[in-house]
């Protein structure tokens, strides 16, 4: 069975450099959590072509980038998890999407996508992230699905508070 999880964050800064912040994929282990020692194995990336005017730090993965990262699942776990995502949609300051291709799910979709929004008079972005999952083992897998959502829960409000953390340390261009 297919789950989905949304989640939203407004940010005092362009969208372009909101964007070019999620498309570095060195930022991915910044924003999970320290304990999940979150690293990345391998990258393959496919730099996309670039708006006149993009300002850029550090790489981007564009359509057909393929990331391996590996972490910890819960706290003190002596093993690691490796997780391969590649990227199957990218507009440029509008959104990009990455499935799973191997992971702990059975099936994952994750999209972000970011729109300029003006919050009292002052000129933002407003991310989005919509994720559709399925939790592998079937019916069996789908009763751990309450736990699933307390974790995803519990990750975006921590990435949400380390991407403005970082994002506060970058000059807005």
């Amino acid at each position: 069975m297919r789950h989905t999880y949304h989640s939203e964050q407004w940010l005092p800064y362009s969208i372009d450099l909101v964007f070019a912040f999620f498309a570095n994929p060195d930022n991915l282990p910044r924003l999970m959590p320290p304990w999940q020692k979150a690293r990345i194995e391998k990258a393959v990336l496919t730099t996309p072509q670039l708006q006149v005017g993009s300002h850029l730090e550090g790489p981007v993965a564009g359509l057909g980038s393929r990331i391996t990262l590996s972490f910890k699942p819960f706290p003190y776990a002596p093993m690691r998890i490796l997780w391969e995502a590649e990227i199957t949609e990218f507009v440029w300051n509008d959104h990009f999407c990455d499935d799973q291709l191997r992971g702990p799910f059975a099936y994952w979709h994750h999209c972000h996508s970011l729109r300029s929004e003006t919050r009292t008079n002052t000129s933002g972005t407003l991310l989005r992230d919509e994720v559709e999952y399925e939790l592998p083992l079937g019916k069996l897998g789908g009763l751990a699905n309450h736990l699933v959502t307390r974790q995803l829960r519990s990750t975006f409000a921590y990435r949400h508070k380390r991407t403005d953390e970082l994002l506060s340390t970058h000059t807005v261009r």
